[in-house]
């Protein structure tokens, strides 16, 4: 497996900081020449699972999300994570405690008749499906739009700075009346799904809009915050081989306390408040079994966190919208 070096980490970095930035910016802020960086960029496509990818913030998507459990017979889990992966309406399906439980995001529209009816109809009709739980996202307090603190580490405040002044203006979701996406936002941003580096020319085309109006749009929509890039890459290349779910019951009066502190631990990649039993969910990415352990009894051991549920993650079959290469167990 690719061991990244300094430049590696250094464009993962870049990446993160702005997803479209020209390979020449991010070389210079490297210190490097752009066929070197466009190369490293290629390599880490083919060794590391590097994927940039662009997705519609939910609230002007009009989507609502929800994290899924299921648990299913041994014999029967790969098929149906690999099923539940080719959907559009799924992303970051994963197989984890002991190959017996299928953790999924669905997304679904608000209303509709057929809004719910994976939830509804054909999750429980799926052979081998033995159990189902379904949570409702409320709140992210980290992932999405937030990086993971493990892959972002490498550029200071200036080279950042530098990279962040040729994005142009970038908003957030504010949490007041959310812009909804018009069908033209829609297709723009289908283009730029799995790849968030397609150039001007090629959104035209895939589009039917000239490559200024992209341009146009493309930033407004930035500076809207109806849109994010992600960007993905296999863990291990940064020296994770643990990886692991905590669902989480913390008290509701110290809910947002508590979900903001873990928000800022360099350890969790995705911090959510949900409905159902456990109320708070987040992903663990640790170096090992024994960080895994010191984070659970030192970090995290807090008496307004009434019990903690820890599911290994055992395998990755799509991350946001990029399915995995996975065989037949």
């Amino acid at each position: 497996m690719l061991t990244p070096d300094e430049l590696d980490r250094g464009l993962i970095h870049a990446l993160q900081v702005d997803a479209r930035a020209p390979f020449t910016l991010i070389a210079e802020v490297l210190g490097s020449s752009t066929q070197t960086v466009v190369r490293r960029y290629r390599r880490l496509q083919a060794q590391a699972g590097l994927r940039v990818v662009t997705l519609p913030s939910p609230r002007s998507s009009g989507t609502h999300q929800w994290f899924v459990r299921l648990t299913a017979a041994t014999r029967s889990a790969h098929d149906i994570a690999v099923a539940l992966a080719r959907r559009p309406d799924t992303s970051w399906v994963r197989l984890t405690s002991g190959g017996t439980e299928i953790v999924a995001i669905i997304h679904t529209a608000p209303s509709g008749p057929d809004a719910h009816a994976l939830l509804l109809r054909d999750i429980p009709r799926t052979a081998g499906i033995t159990a189902v739980s379904a949570h409702h996202l409320l709140h992210t307090y980290l992932g999405g739009p937030t990086a993971w603190r493990g892959r972002v580490d490498v550029l200071d405040e200036a080279q950042q700075a530098r990279l962040r002044a040729g994005a142009g203006p970038a908003g957030t979701d504010d949490g007041g009346e959310p812009y909804l996406l018009t069908a033209q936002d829609r297709a723009l941003l289908a283009a730029l799904r799995e790849d968030a580096r397609l150039g001007y020319a090629d959104l035209a085309a895939a589009t039917g809009i000239s490559a200024s109006t992209a341009v146009r749009r493309l930033g407004e929509l930035r500076a809207r915050g109806s849109l994010f890039f992600d960007v993905d890459v296999e863990p291990a290349v940064l020296g994770i081989t643990v990886s692991a779910l905590l669902w989480m019951q913390v008290a509701p009066a110290h809910l947002d306390t508590v979900a903001t502190a873990l928000a800022g631990h360099e350890e969790l990649a995705l911090v959510a408040a949900t409905t159902g039993p456990t109320n708070l969910v987040a992903h663990a990415l640790c170096r090992n079994a024994e960080d895994l352990h010191t984070y659970l009894t030192r970090r995290i051991a807090w008496e307004a966190v009434t019990r903690i549920e820890t599911a290994p993650v055992l395998r990755t079959y799509k991350a946001a919208v990029t399915r995995r290469p996975v065989g037949a167990p």
